[in-house]
């Protein structure tokens, strides 16, 4: 476990040299410990990431060389910040000259929560417009229409934000709350048996 320490993150896919030199500036730095990942074009896994998040601890301070060091994407760096943020950890950003332990740092923070807002609401609104556009193609009437699986991936991104309900969410994707909750229970359902046979293989 680590406490109050400066833990510095590195990460590159292609350039040893560039990695070499962001763990350089990680220890000019003062980090006290730091952790680097070569991360693969063939896979978005970053296991050395989401062990050091595991470990690090309230008034612990996540350094990088650079921002975009700790999301393969928009919405995964959005993520990581705010989970950051609700452990209590402090965020420092050697190339943009970040640091949340300061006042005016800390509107990072709050920045990146609207940013997550931002991109809650595109995703709402890229779904209902997708979403009208197919049934503009398709056959109206008849039947309630079934929940396929591209569907039920867009439901739990959407039940993600804690202001979603699952009635909201079903008039969203124009299916029945009644279908969508069952298919959500059988998505649980089959992740635990996965899980479960999982561990009778291993024992």
């Amino acid at each position: 476990m680590f406490f109050n320490m400066l833990l510095g993150y590195a990460r590159d896919s292609t350039d040893e040299h560039t990695t070499r030199l962001q763990l350089d500036a990680l220890e000019a730095a003062g980090c006290e410990r730091t952790f680097s990942e070569r991360a693969s074009s063939a896979t978005a896994e970053r296991p050395v990431l989401a062990d050091l998040m595991n470990r690090i601890q309230e008034g612990d301070t996540l350094v990088v060389w650079r921002l975009d060091r700790l999301g393969r994407s928009l919405p995964h760096l959005i993520e990581t910040v705010q989970k950051l943020e609700a452990g209590g950890v402090a965020l420092k950003s050697l190339t943009e000259g970040i640091d949340t332990t300061t006042p005016s740092g800390r509107l990072v923070f709050h920045l990146f929560g609207a940013l997550a807002q931002f991109e809650r609401e595109l995703i709402r609104e890229r779904t209902v417009a997708g979403l009208a556009a197919a049934r503009a193609r398709g056959r109206k009437g008849g039947r309630p229409p079934k929940l396929s699986a591209e569907k039920l991936r867009v439901a739990q991104r959407l039940l993600k934000d804690p202001d979603s309900t699952v009635s909201e969410v079903a008039r969203t994707l124009g299916v029945h709350r009644s279908t969508l909750h069952k298919a959500l229970h059988g998505a649980v359902a089959k992740t635990v048996n996965g899980v479960g046979r999982g561990l009778v293989r291993a024992g």
